[in-house]
């Protein structure tokens, strides 16, 4: 049976309600993760869920800092095979007020300076990443969403068509540096792409999932409007009040995705790896070869 993984964002510091909990803590060729990594049973329905809040239980780290490999890592290590993750976010488009919940399709990377992968160093790999997000695990969360949180299907253009909360299927997220918020001119730039979302921790965290060949997707949740609305400043207070808010609805919309999740779904990313590495391996450098093993190990 598969190992679910549950990447809490801004707001979300608690696993879902779990059994027979343990915490370990993972030693990585990238470093340590955020934190321990809770993993349990998930209401006794025998799925296994691995839960690590992506800034530390005390939001300790900046998105620039977040030691995203060793998060990922860790995750793999943990026999993760599917993540749910969460973010939050600032909206782009009237339409998309604080409350809504998205499961986004594409990233827009605005970020600088990251640690984009974990190979290199006598290894190169190029995967393809045209769907950022699994989308097996897009339609999936979006459905168990809806279902959840958001009422009894779709209207046609894709929300939640009844229940408290609105329900978004699709859309763009954009994602900056940070840890300060967009500029007034780079949020209307990105408002005029006809972009969805802004937010700072999907890159690159939906790539390194990717080259893990985990499957992956995330809900986010609508905290402002950025800076591109009239009269619109983004403030703390804000941020952490909806998201807040909006974490009730999160964890409600992620319970019913692992209750629901079938045991044989299989995701195009769980073959990602299949012929993108560029370099024989007799000539990867062997301390190299051992860190990326459990990464790699089936095609060296």
């Amino acid at each position: 049976m598969s190992t679910i993984g549950f990447i809490g964002g801004s707001g979300i510091y608690e696993a879902l309600p779990l059994n027979d909990v343990r915490e370990v803590e993972y030693d990585t060729p990238y470093g340590e993760p955020s934190d321990a990594i809770t993993i349990g049973e998930f209401a006794d329905t025998g799925t296994e869920v691995a839960f690590l809040p992506r800034h530390g239980s005390n939001h300790g780290v900046s998105p620039t800092d977040l030691p995203y490999r060793a998060n990922m890592y860790a995750l793999k290590q943990a026999g993760v095979t599917h993540i749910f993750a969460s973010n939050a976010v600032g909206s782009l488009k009237e339409e998309l007020e604080p409350g809504t919940l998205v499961v986004p399709d594409q990233i827009y990377d605005r970020t600088k300076g990251r640690d984009l992968s974990f190979y290199g160093d006598g290894v190169v790999v190029h995967q393809p990443f045209a769907d950022p997000y699994s989308p097996e695990l897009v339609d999936h969360l979006t459905g168990a969403a809806e279902s959840a949180v958001g009422g009894d299907g779709e209207s046609d253009d894709g929300e939640g068509s009844a229940g408290d909360t609105n329900v978004v299927k699709g859309g763009t997220y954009v994602c900056i540096e940070g840890p300060q918020y967009s500029t007034r001119a780079e949020s209307e730039f990105y408002k005029s792409q006809g972009w969805d979302l802004v937010g700072m921790t999907a890159i690159p965290e939906a790539k390194l999932a990717r080259e893990a060949e985990i499957a992956y997707a995330t809900i986010a949740g609508v905290t402002d409007y950025d800076v591109w609305k009239e009269d619109s400043e983004v403030t703390l207070e804000e941020v952490l009040e909806n998201a807040e808010q909006n974490q009730q609805a999160i964890k409600a919309a992620v319970e019913e995705a692992v209750r629901t999740l079938p045991d044989d779904l299989e995701c195009d990313a769980h073959t990602s790896l299949d012929g993108t590495v560029n370099t024989p391996t007799e000539a990867i450098p062997e301390d190299t070869r051992e860190r990326v093993e459990p990464l790699l190990g089936d095609y060296l």
